[in-house]
């Protein structure tokens, strides 16, 4: 159906956050001449706060290959090792019963805490004169009309491609639009994120400690600074939220056994309901899910933005063999290709998850006692972390070629 007056673009991406900026600088950098558009209801802006992401080893490789790692790098930290312990509530000991060591290949760590702001500063400075920024907008209406995929604004500007990819986040408009349901349940779980500057070093160490309402992590940034990602009952979340800054510094403390000294917050503790979702499909006419919009897992593993990086490797990677091999870029074998890619990954991270999170997030003794010698029993199995390692870093065969750092 012809529009006139439409904006026509080869892809539109409804969504500035960092999974959808990734797809547009690997689409402009692989696929010269390309016509990109970037579509969020907010300006795109670097963020204000202190917050970080995991990035694994295999994502990394992602930035390395998109030639933006090198931005990012300075301001990361590297995770030299990490140590998973199990305690009760209030257990004054916690005693190591797992711990991962090493890289992933020589020199190289299975994964960085990158500052977002570092990631988003990067991103934007790369794409912004490569591509059409329309934000903020309003979109009204999503249609798939023949060849098309239509956007409608509520300014009255319509944009048209052959395909439009929602990377719109966990309540993806776009998703709803196009009648694609999702599949889950709710954790009954609050996640609580902050930034803390603590007394002593923590020499590169990431620190998860099982506890009975779920994990408390703490991520090494660079100094004496980590990130925490915490989780508790959405029934107790209220309290902590609540709580003054120097009485949550001394909560936050205890949790961590002391093991970094004093804490102080860097900022406010912020809190997010936890659940499980994924989409019945990746993909729809004229339209692909990336990232949030695709799927949601339990924060236990750090894997989430992996997963929607992850995404946007395989995604770009099907695109730009279509187009130049002169295909239909949006058309359905080309989408499903993308789909079939990703949904058993995601699908596995999912179970392994919401596993990891029922066996941990309780205190029942025998459960615990399992657990812990199971745990034990992987930490004397050379073999068995080293796979773990290499899984978690987002690294192996069959892997989209961005994965392992090369270019499309």
């Amino acid at each position: 159906m012809s529009h006139p007056g439409a904006q026509r673009h080869d892809v539109i991406i409804v969504g500035g956050g960092p999974v959808g900026m990734t797809l547009a600088l690997a689409l402009v950098r692989s696929a010269p001449g390309i016509d990109v558009a970037l579509v969020d209801r907010r300006p795109l802006s670097v963020p204000r706060d202190n917050r970080a992401s995991a990035i694994a080893a295999g994502v990394r490789r992602i930035f390395e290959a998109l030639g933006v790692w090198k931005d990012m790098e300075g301001q990361s930290q590297p995770i030299a090792r990490m140590q998973i312990t199990d305690s009760g509530r209030n257990d004054l000991s916690r005693p190591l019963f797992l711990s991962f060591d090493g890289d992933v290949a020589p020199g190289e760590p299975f994964a960085h805490m990158v500052p977002n702001q570092a990631s988003s500063t990067a991103l934007m400075a790369a794409v912004e004169n490569a591509i059409t920024v329309v934000a903020p907008a309003e979109i009204t209406d999503w249609a798939a009309e023949g060849a098309s995929g239509r956007l409608a604004l509520a300014d009255g500007r319509m944009l048209v491609a052959p395909l439009i990819v929602a990377a719109d986040g966990a309540q993806s408009n776009l998703r709803k639009r196009a009648g694609i349901g999702t599949v889950g349940h709710d954790y009954g779980q609050t996640g609580l994120v902050a930034t803390i500057a603590h007394e002593l070093s923590h020499e590169g160490v990431a620190y998860e400690h099982f506890r009975p309402a779920g994990p408390f992590a703490s991520l090494p940034l660079p100094g004496n600074r980590s990130s925490l990602v915490w989780t508790e009952t959405s029934a107790d979340a209220p309290r902590l939220l609540a709580m003054a800054p120097d009485d949550l510094a001394a909560e936050i403390e205890a949790a961590m056994g002391s093991v970094l000294g004093r804490v102080t917050l860097e900022d406010k503790l912020m809190g997010f309901p936890l659940r499980l979702q994924l989409a019945r499909s990746f993909i729809g006419p004229r339209l692909a899910l990336i990232g949030d919009a695709a799927h949601v897992v339990h924060p236990i593993a750090g894997q989430g933005l992996n997963l929607g990086l992850k995404d946007v490797a395989a995604l770009a990677e099907v695109l730009v063999e279509a187009l130049r091999l002169g295909l239909d870029h949006g058309g359905p074998d080309v989408l499903a290709r993308y789909q079939s890619w990703r949904r058993l990954d995601t699908a596995s991270m999912a179970m392994v998850t919401d596993g990891m999170n029922r066996l941990f997030s309780n205190d029942v003794a025998p459960v615990r006692a399992l657990r812990d010698f199971g745990l034990g029993l992987v930490d004397r199995a050379g073999p068995v972390k080293s796979a773990l390692i290499r899984a978690a870093a987002g690294v192996g065969s069959g892997a989209p070629k961005l994965l392992s750092g090369m270019p499309i």
